[in-house]
């Protein structure tokens, strides 16, 4: 049977966690000091060890500091006195979880089916590392470079704990793949892994679908519906393009974070919120912030642990890899094998991919559908009319070119404008250093989708993001031109 080992020195409280423990199907040990602990465990090693942090002769997490005393359990905290800051430290330590007191009975349940041996899971972690120069991926992710490597090396250090995870980077880049594999690391790989997009759904919908609703809670509301939540419940719940959500839903949120528990729309009874939470977006947090677009208290709440996602033109060594990797994957549902020529792969490789991996997926499934024979070659695929980004660096100080391989517009301080540029085919952005990234992103964006016409789904292909998300920064920016122009009437 499962061992569990509860460290704590409040009787009443050991006595009731002891007969819930029981309960699971667990043998349990009681130890009331550290002292006492170290003798339980040095006997017989705990699958989980729940632990207090105030213990009498000492501060529960000073377990930790034998790293070999606690290699092979589970350490879950106890404490009466919640504090982030605490729990955050005591994670980074190898604590798998949290509880405060008075403990939730469904919670702690909830953690108890989750229980996995430290070892197994960082034996799952070394074989994916031992075979990532054969195969070329670590779980979801395809790639062998560096900047490769530092994620992978940052999900195999937090998979196992319960700490909440932040995913920055620009669209295209696999966040939600980085999710995911975080996820099958972790002790939640059993229950679901959902993803929502918060830019996708309708301002009007999102707190219903997120968090569910009763019966009557509005028109159209003929049945009760579980939101997000409660079908992540004992998994994982992804929240990509997090600055899109409603401010007043980010505080729903924060509100959840931090109680563990939630309301459908429409109704007064509170629910257990057993999920782990990993947010994602692709504008610059500390910006979000500035702009209003997310609150600074839920950043600090959900950015514990963050992930910054490069972008493809900076790791162009994984474009081959990833290039052949999407060639199978086509063919295998197409039937039909066909293979790249060593001139069409050094000619991706020359490519920047502002829409990043996402633009290239899409470069060879229209390439492979053009490709006539069984081989690809350089025909059909993005050549690299862009700017490089080893020219712009030494570029003249004077700006900071953006050429992304396809026509797009220069961005003054005012209204873009096409020019045409020495280094370029096609017309190129330039915006002045110091610009603000949100200054940069808006002249992209507005330039991009005047050079195409005003045809959103195609910018809004072009620039790896969603229709809604093209759409939301439209009405943002058509806001901020109509609130410059009321000051400047004044």
């Amino acid at each position: 049977m499962t061992h569990a080992l509860i460290v704590d020195d409040d009787i009443d409280s050991v006595a009731t966690l002891q007969e819930l423990i029981a309960s699971e199907k667990f043998t349990v040990s009681v130890a009331h000091t550290l002292r006492d602990a170290r003798r339980h465990i040095a006997l017989q090693q705990p699958d989980v060890v729940l632990l207090d942090l105030q213990l009498p002769d000492g501060n529960g997490m000073e377990l930790f500091q034998d790293p070999q005393l606690v290699a092979n359990s589970e350490v879950v905290l106890i404490t009466g006195h919640a504090s982030l800051d605490t729990s955050i430290q005591a994670l980074r330590l190898g604590a798998a979880d949290y509880l405060v007191k008075p403990i939730n009975i469904k919670q702690l349940q909830g953690v108890l089916s989750r229980v996995m041996k430290p070892a197994a899971l960082q034996a799952e972690v070394s074989e994916l590392n031992a075979n990532l120069a054969n195969t070329g991926h670590f779980g979801l992710l395809w790639g062998r470079t560096q900047p490769m490597q530092r994620i992978y090396e940052q999900i195999s250090r937090v998979a196992g704990t319960s700490v909440s995870v932040f995913i920055n980077g620009e669209s295209g880049t696999g966040k939600e793949l980085v999710a995911q594999t975080v996820h099958d690391l972790s002790r939640r790989r059993k229950k679901a892994f959902l993803a929502v997009n918060c830019g996708a759904i309708s301002p009007n919908l999102i707190e219903s679908e997120i968090f569910g609703h009763e019966k009557g809670a509005f028109t159209g509301a003929d049945k009760q519906h579980e939101g997000f939540f409660e079908r992540a419940s004992g998994g994982t719940l992804f929240l990509d393009e997090l600055t899109e959500m409603p401010m007043e839903l980010q505080v729903k949120l924060l509100r959840v974070l931090e109680t563990g528990r939630f309301m459908r729309v429409g109704s007064t009874t509170t629910l257990d919120a057993d999920v782990r939470v990993i947010a994602a977006s692709n504008r610059p947090l500390l910006q979000a912030v500035q702009a209003g677009k997310l609150r600074e208290d839920l950043l600090y709440r959900l950015n514990v642990f963050p992930i910054e996602m490069p972008p493809l033109r900076d790791r162009l060594d994984d474009v081959p890899l990833l290039a052949d990797h999407f060639l199978r994957q086509i063919a295998a549902k197409e039937g039909k094998n066909k293979r790249f020529t060593a001139k069409a792969l050094a000619q991706l490789q020359t490519y920047h991919w502002p829409g990043n991996v996402r633009e290239l997926r899409n470069a060879v499934q229209r390439a492979y559908v053009m490709a006539v024979a069984d081989v690809v070659d350089e025909q059909w695929l993005p050549k690299g009319e862009g700017v490089d980004p080893q020219s712009t660096a030494s570029s003249a100080a004077a700006v900071t070119s953006f050429g992304v391989g396809v026509p797009t517009a220069a961005a003054p301080a005012t209204a873009p404008a096409f020019v045409t540029s020495a280094e370029s085919s096609g017309p190129s952005i330039t915006m002045p250093l110091g610009s603000s990234m949100a200054q940069v992103e808006k002249a992209f964006i507005l330039a991009t989708l005047q050079h195409y016409k005003h045809h959103k789904e195609q910018t809004a292909a072009v620039l790896g993001i969603s229709l809604k998300t093209l759409y939301n920064r439209l009405k943002e920016y058509a806001a901020e031109d109509a609130a410059a122009a009321d000051q400047a009437a004044q």
